[in-house]
C-alpha cells in the first residue's frame, strides 16, 4: 500500500493539493481505497451485536467516503486537464471501480444487515433524514438488484461494469473527435459576417497555433458565431455537417457504443422488473414513470406547435423577401443565421452589441454581489489555494455570522485538455452535526468545496474576456447549482447538496438566470468595459423584447431532445433497426427544418451517454424545471427581486434541505401549491 505522504489522493481533506497529484498516483490509490473500502463493508456486516443506525446505516455511508471523494477528484482532473497517462490511468481503474461500487447493493451480507435493522424498533422510530435515508436506501438496494438470485446479481454487476466503461469512452470520443477539427481560413474576405470579436479570437487562434490567417473550431465560442453570422453558407455547411457528425468516424466512432449501451440499459431494466429503462430511472424522480414523462412533453408540445408553425413560415419568408421569390429552402446551416438577421431586423437587436457590456470579471462580481444580496454571504478570494491550471481562481464562501460555509473554484477559460460545455461539480461534501453544529459526527470538517467550469470566450487583442448575454446565463446558472451545493445543512451525504431528484435539481441552476434580465440586478455588472456606463435603455428594451423571439423553435429544439431520449429509453429495442436513423427521423419532427441525411448528432450527445445514468431518460427534466424555474422566481417578482426574506426562504426550505424530504413537498413549502406551467408560457411568449 503507497503511503499517504508520497500519494495525496490517500490523504485528502477540505483542502485538495491540486499541485501534487500526478497520473502515476491514482491506479495505486485506486486500489488501496478499494482495500479500505472493502474492509468497512466487511466490517459493517460482521459488526457485533444487535443492529443500530450507526452499525448499520452510518457505517453504509462510510464505506465508501475516501473512495468516492479520491475518484471525484480524478474525474474532475480528466474532465478540465486531461493528459494522455492520466486518460490511461482513470480508464484503468473505472471497471474495478464501477464493479465494487455497483457491488455493494448486491452483497447478501450487507441488504440483510439494512433490512435486520429495518426490523428493529429503533428503525420504527426513525424520524426526519434518517428516516427518509433508510427508506431511499432500501429502494435503492432494490432497484440496484439485491432481491435478484445468484445468476441475476452476477449479470447486473457485469452490465453495470460495462456500462461504466463504454460510457468513459463515449465522453473521451466525444472530447477527441471535436479536438480533431479546425478549420483555418487565410483570406479575411471569407470571415465577412463574422463580429469583430469572433475574428480576433481566431486570430489569436491560429497565432497561438503558429498558423496564418484564422483558426475555428468546434468548440461553442467558435462554433456558434461561425453558424449564427458568417455569411459563407459553404462554410457554414461544413461546420454543421462536422458538428452533426462528430465522433462517427475511425477509432472515435460512437454508434456502436450507442447500440451496446441502450442494449444493456434495457437488459438491467428487465432483469430489475420494470418494462422500460425509463421507468426504472424515473421512480425515485418527479415523474415517477416514463409514461408521465412522455406526456409532459407531449403536453408542452401541443401548447408549442401553433408558434413553432407560425415561426417556421415566418423565417422562410423573410428570406423570400430579402433575397427574392425564388429564395431556396432554409437549409439547417441556414436556420440560425436567418434567424438571426429576422431578430435584428424585428428588433433592431444584436446581441454583439451587449458584449462590451460583459467582462467577466465584472460579471463574476456582479453575480457575487447578487448572492449576498439574496442570502447574506459573503465571498472572498481564497488566496494560495492550489488549482490544476493558472487561469483558475478560488474563493470562500462566508456566511452572515462569519463562518466559512464553503469554497469553490472558477475555471472558464477553453482549452484543449477540458471537455466542452459548462458544469458544476461538488468535490467535497461537507456534513454538519444533527444536533446543528458545525462539524460532522466525527468532528470532520462540514464545509462544502466545488468547481465551475466551462468554455466562455477568452479575453484576445489585449481585451478582457467579454461574455455574451447567453454566457452569462450560463455563469449564473452554474452559479445556481454551486448555491444548492454549498448551502446544503444536510447531516447525511447521501442526501445532501445536490443529490436530489434528477427533474428537481436543475431547479436552482434555472432560477438564477433571470436575474440576468432585470435591470436592477443588470446595473450592478453590466457596465461597459472601457467607460463604465451600464447597458442604455433602448438596448436593454430591445434585449428584452427579442428574449422571446423564435421561442417556439427553442422550446421545440429542447423537446425535440426529450422526445429522443425517451424513446431511446422507452421504445427502441434491438429489432428496432438503426439508432442513428431512429433519432434523425425523431429529430426531425422538432426541426424547423429537414434533417440532411448522415445527421448523427446523437453520437456526440454526451448527456445521454458519457455516464451510466446522467440524464439518460432525465433530458425532459431541463424543460420540467422551467417550470419551476419560472413560477418560483414569480414570487420574487411578487415580492422584491432581492427580498432576503424570500431569498431566505428559498435557502432554508429547498437549497440547504438536499433530499432530506419530496421534493413537490419542498416546492410546496416555499411557493405555497404546486407549480402550473402559466409562468413558463408567459414568460415564453407561449402564452
Amino acid at each position: 500500500m503507497t503511503e499517504a505522504t508520497d500519494n495525496p489522493l490517500l490523504s485528502l481533506g477540505f483542502e485538495i493539493p491540486f499541485d501534487r497529484i500526478r497520473s502515476e498516483h491514482v491506479e495505486p490509490a485506486a486500489r488501496a481505497l478499494l482495500d479500505d473500502a472493502r474492509a468497512r463493508l466487511e466490517a459493517l456486516i460482521a459488526a457485533p451485536g444487535p443492529r443500530t443506525y450507526e452499525n448499520t446505516l452510518g457505517a453504509l455511508e462510510a464505506v465508501t467516503d475516501r473512495l468516492d471523494r479520491a475518484m471525484n477528484v480524478v474525474s474532475h482532473l480528466e474532465s478540465t486537464s486531461t493528459t494522455p497517462a492520466l486518460r490511461a490511468a482513470y480508464n484503468a481503474v473505472q471497471p474495478e471501480v464501477s464493479e465494487f461500487l455497483s457491488g455493494i447493493a448486491l452483497n447478501e451480507g450487507v441488504y440483510g444487515a439494512l433490512k435486520a435493522f429495518a426490523a428493529t424498533p429503533e428503525a420504527g422510530a426513525l424520524t426526519g433524514p434518517r428516516r427518509r435515508f433508510l427508506k431511499k436506501t432500501l429502494d435503492d438496494f432494490r432497484r440496484s438488484g439485491a432481491e435478484l438470485d445468484p445468476a441475476g446479481k452476477k449479470r447486473l454487476s457485469e452490465i453495470d461494469v460495462e456500462l461504466a466503461t463504454l460510457t468513459l469512452r463515449f465522453s473521451q470520443n466525444v472530447l477527441d473527435a471535436t479536438n480533431a477539427f479546425e478549420f483555418v481560413i487565410e483570406d479575411p474576405a471569407r470571415l465577412a459576417g463574422l463580429p469583430p470579436s469572433a475574428v480576433e479570437a481566431a486570430r489569436q487562434s491560429a497565432q497561438d497555433r503558429g498558423l496564418q490567417g484564422y483558426r475555428f473550431t468546434l468548440q461553442a465560442p467558435s462554433y456558434i458565431p461561425v453558424l449564427t453570422h458568417l455569411d459563407d453558407a459553404a462554410i457554414r455547411e461544413r461546420f454543421y455537417r462536422a458538428y452533426n457528425t462528430r465522433a462517427t468516424e475511425g477509432e472515435h466512432d460512437n454508434r456502436p457504443l450507442i447500440r451496446r449501451i441502450l442494449e444493456l440499459r434495457c437488459e438491467k431494466a428487465k432483469l430489475l422488473g420494470y418494462a422500460t429503462f425509463a421507468d426504472l430511472v424515473l421512480e425515485d424522480r418527479m415523474a415517477k414513470t416514463g409514461g408521465e414523462a412522455r406526456r409532459f412533453v407531449e403536453t408542452l408540445r401541443a401548447r408549442t406547435a401553433p408558434v413553432f408553425e407560425r415561426e417556421k413560415e415566418e423565417l422562410a419568408a423573410f428570406r423570400r423577401e430579402i433575397e427574392g421569390p425564388d429564395a431556396p429552402p432554409i437549409a439547417p446551416w441556414d436556420v440560425s443565421y436567418y434567424a438571426e438577421k429576422l431578430r435584428r431586423a424585428r428588433y433592431d437587436f444584436d446581441d454583439e452589441a451587449l458584449r462590451p457590456y460583459f467582462p467577466l470579471d465584472r460579471v463574476v462580481s456582479g453575480l457575487f454581489e447578487i448572492a449576498h444580496l439574496l442570502y447574506g454571504v459573503r465571498i472572498a478570494p481564497w488566496q494560495d489555494a492550489p488549482t490544476w491550471h493558472p487561469s483558475a481562481r478560488a474563493y470562500k464562501l462566508i456566511e452572515a455570522d462569519g463562518a466559512q460555509s464553503a469554497a469553490f473554484y472558477l475555471d472558464f477559460l477553453p482549452r484543449e485538455q477540458k471537455r466542452d460545455g459548462a458544469w458544476m461539480h461538488g468535490l467535497v461534501t461537507g456534513a454538519p452535526r444533527e444536533d446543528g453544529r458545525e462539524n460532522g459526527e466525527g468532528g470532520e470538517d462540514a464545509r462544502h468545496l466545488e468547481v465551475l467550469a466551462g468554455s466562455f470566450t477568452p479575453p484576445v487583442g489585449g481585451r478582457p474576456a467579454l461574455l455574451n448575454h447567453r454566457e452569462v446565463e450560463t455563469l449564473f446558472h452554474e452559479f445556481g447549482h454551486m448555491m444548492h451545493h454549498a448551502s446544503s445543512r444536510v447531516p447525511i451525504r447521501s442526501l445532501a447538496g445536490t443529490n436530489v431528484a434528477w427533474d428537481f435539481v436543475e431547479l436552482p441552476s434555472q432560477i438564477m438566470e433571470n436575474w440576468c434580465w432585470e435591470r436592477e440586478a443588470l446595473d450592478l455588472f453590466a457596465r461597459h468595459h472601457e467607460t463604465g456606463a451600464p447597458i442604455p435603455d433602448d438596448l436593454l428594451q430591445r434585449m428584452r423584447a427579442a428574449r422571446t423571439f423564435r421561442a417556439g423553435a427553442t422550446t421545440m429544439r429542447q423537446l425535440g431532445f426529450a422526445e429522443i431520449d425517451l424513446t431511446l429509453h422507452m421504445d427502441w429495442g434491438p429489432g428496432r433497426g438503426d439508432v442513428v436513423e431512429l433519432a434523425r427521423e425523431v429529430l426531425s419532427r422538432y426541426s424547423p427544418v429537414p434533417l440532411p441525411e448522415g445527421y448523427a448528432m446523437i453520437a456526440g450527445f454526451s448527456h445521454l451517454f458519457s455516464s451510466p445514468v446522467g440524464y439518460a431518460a432525465g433530458y425532459y427534466s431541463y424543460k420540467w424545471a422551467e417550470v419551476l424555474d419560472a413560477d418560483a422566481f414569480s414570487r420574487f417578482q411578487e415580492e422584491g427581486l432581492f427580498s432576503r426574506k424570500v431569498g431566505d426562504a428559498f435557502r432554508s426550505q429547498i437549497l440547504s434541505l438536499g433530499d432530506t424530504q419530496d421534493p413537490m413537498d419542498l416546492y410546496k413549502s416555499f411557493r405555497g401549491r404546486e407549480p402550473t406551467l402559466d409562468a413558463l408560457l408567459q414568460r415564453s411568449g407561449l402564452a
